[in-house]
């Protein structure tokens, strides 16, 4: 798959490294886990991690590559997400998955999204950004602008960190009080 990387996301190691992320018992999801990279580093870091995906091929493929991780692959749509996964994780990590859909469902993914996270859990999200300088988008990805990430915090988060990397990329982070 030419999207897929062999590796977890850059972005994710840095800022697991930087914060000192310790998963020992807390939940993490990575939401649209593609074939998995991201979900076996969470669970390596000691999270009881769940990688979901709406594609059954890749999470077939994720449970293959990652057999041992210790990470859980299921397929779900994040538009009718299991009720039992509200609130239920203190890390959700999303990374390219919200650019990916049109808007709409992408306003309702992003509130999909946000009510994963526990009370006083993390939520962070990695996406390209639309710094102005190019013309829209028309078909995926759909590079988001600072007033999506501000809105993707919903009503349940509020925005710990937005930062404009090179690339160009979005690194945010959230939290649920």
């Amino acid at each position: 798959m030419p999207w897929d990387r062999d590796t977890p996301q850059p972005l994710l190691e840095e800022w697991a490294r930087a914060t000192g992320l310790d998963g020992t018992g807390r939940r993490a999801v990575v939401v649209g886990c593609g074939l998995g990279a991201d979900a076996a580093y969470l669970a390596r870091l000691g999270f009881a991690t769940t990688g979901f995906d709406i594609s059954s091929t890749a999470v077939d493929q994720a449970g293959a590559r990652h057999a041992g991780s210790g990470a859980d692959f299921v397929v779900a749509d994040l538009l009718a997400l299991p009720e039992e996964w509200r609130g239920h994780f203190d890390l959700v990590v999303e990374v390219f998955t919200v650019q990916a859909l049109p808007d709409p469902p992408r306003t309702e993914a992003m509130a999909a999204i946000s009510t994963l996270v526990a009370p006083g859990g993390t939520m962070l999200a990695i996406a390209f950004r639309d710094d102005g300088s190019e013309p829209p988008a028309v078909g995926p990805p759909f590079p988001l602008d600072r007033g999506t990430l501000e809105a993707m915090a919903g009503d349940r988060l509020e925005v710990v960190a937005l930062e404009e990397l090179a690339g160009p990329l979005w690194r945010a982070e959230y939290r649920r009080a």
